[in-house]
């Protein structure tokens, strides 16, 4: 790991062994000092506790994941998805996160209009984004891989997400997920646009393995999986974006039954490796 590689801990890597405290005190231990907590993880400790601790410590704060899941099928409905982002912001605003992530949400109830799901996405952002632009909150769109499209996210590739950005200003950009994009035959040219734009606001790591058992709770380690971790790191720095390599990574059969610690090390050594 080069000197200037700066990880931060997703802490959904470690959700099934440790909640917000012990997570950074194995970050602490581990000498990270960058992390993304989870909105379920802040509420469990409170803002306020979640806050001292990330303000004595001096962390960075990668992200708060997640706002979004804009969509719904009345307007009521759509208008309690906007107020719960409304008070996500508040909770990444307390931590002075570098950005807000958003899973935008899939078609709703019973719909088949994917593209009306994308107007709405759009919409919403554009709802909260005066409350986040006085927050000093910036906004990512995190495009998911197409195989959620119907049910967590019906924008699907980076650009997707940056023609919502172009609409919308330069406090909303993307967080890149190489799990979500690695597989976009148009990858570089999105990078390159993201990074012309100046909206790329996170980049977030893990690998994808085959055969994938669950596609969302069998994400790999780095190294582990078929993703070209280097080839798109490069990229995205040379794009202009050199913040921490986030490493997020749901693994119910692997990485969340071993100890904490143990997965930290193997973070560190894969990114020293692979990464």
């Amino acid at each position: 790991m080069s000197a200037d590689t700066v990880i931060s801990l997703n802490l959904a890597t470690t959700r099934a062994q440790w909640g917000f405290a012990e997570a950074v005190d194995g970050c602490l231990r581990a000498g990270i000092t960058a992390i993304s907590p989870w909105r379920d993880q802040i509420e469990a400790i409170g803002l306020d506790e979640a806050a001292r601790i990330v303000r004595d410590n001096k962390l960075q704060v990668t992200g708060v994941c997640r706002g979004g899941m804009f969509p719904a099928e009345t307007a009521e409905g759509r208008q309690l998805q906007i107020d719960d982002n409304l008070r996500a912001i508040d909770q990444a605003a307390a931590l002075n996160a570098d950005c807000l992530v958003l899973v935008v949400g899939g078609l709703p109830g019973s719909s088949k209009d994917i593209v009306g799901a994308r107007q709405m996405v759009s919409d919403g952002i554009a709802a909260m984004l005066p409350h986040a632009n006085a927050s000093g909150v910036k906004i990512a769109i995190e495009p998911l891989h197409p195989m959620y499209a119907a049910d967590r996210a019906c924008v699907n590739t980076i650009d997707q997400a940056l023609d919502i950005c172009e609409g919308l200003g330069e406090t909303v950009g993307v967080a890149i997920d190489v799990y979500h994009v690695w597989w976009d035959p148009y990858l570089a040219r999105a990078i390159e646009r993201a990074g012309r734009m100046k909206r790329i606001f996170a980049h977030h790591i893990c690998d994808w393995l085959v055969p994938t058992k669950d596609m969302l709770l069998d994400r790999g380690m780095m190294g582990d999986g078929v993703i070209d971790l280097k080839a798109i790191r490069r990229m995205i720095e040379e794009a202009g974006f050199h913040g921490p390599q986030e490493v997020e990574i749901f693994s119910q059969d692997n990485w969340w039954k071993r100890p904490g610690d143990e997965v930290l090390a193997v973070i560190k050594d894969r990114v020293a490796t692979v990464c």
